[in-house]
């Protein structure tokens, strides 16, 4: 399997994020959600991490930039999703969940 490039926005279906993440101070992992006007289903988390940078006012501290989730769908597919703690821009302000990639066979 091959991990194709997608970077594009999903929206979450309201109704189905994991509150537990979020009483972790984490973002709560959306369940499903809708890609390209199709929707999948969060099967299981394969891996989770988190990526972090140094702090933009001039301490020592990490700051935590996106929280990553590999996950499988419920269709035996697997995807790489995060999430974003700051908007990318004013226009994408609403855009905080994004697909990064997701599986394909190798001959797509």
């Amino acid at each position: 399997m091959a991990m194709r490039f997608v970077c594009e926005p999903i929206r979450p279906v309201e109704g189905t994020i994991d509150v537990g993440g979020m009483a972790r101070g984490e973002p709560g992992l959306p369940g499903k959600f809708v890609w390209r006007g199709q929707e999948y289903t969060v099967a299981g988390v394969v891996k989770q991490w988190k990526e972090t940078s140094p702090c933009s006012h001039g301490g020592g501290e990490q700051y935590v930039r996106k929280h990553w989730f590999d996950v499988r769908t419920a269709d035996g597919g697997q995807m790489k999703i995060y999430f974003e703690r700051q908007a990318r821009s004013k226009r994408e302000r609403t855009a905080r969940w994004w697909l990064h990639s997701i599986a394909t066979s190798d001959s797509e």
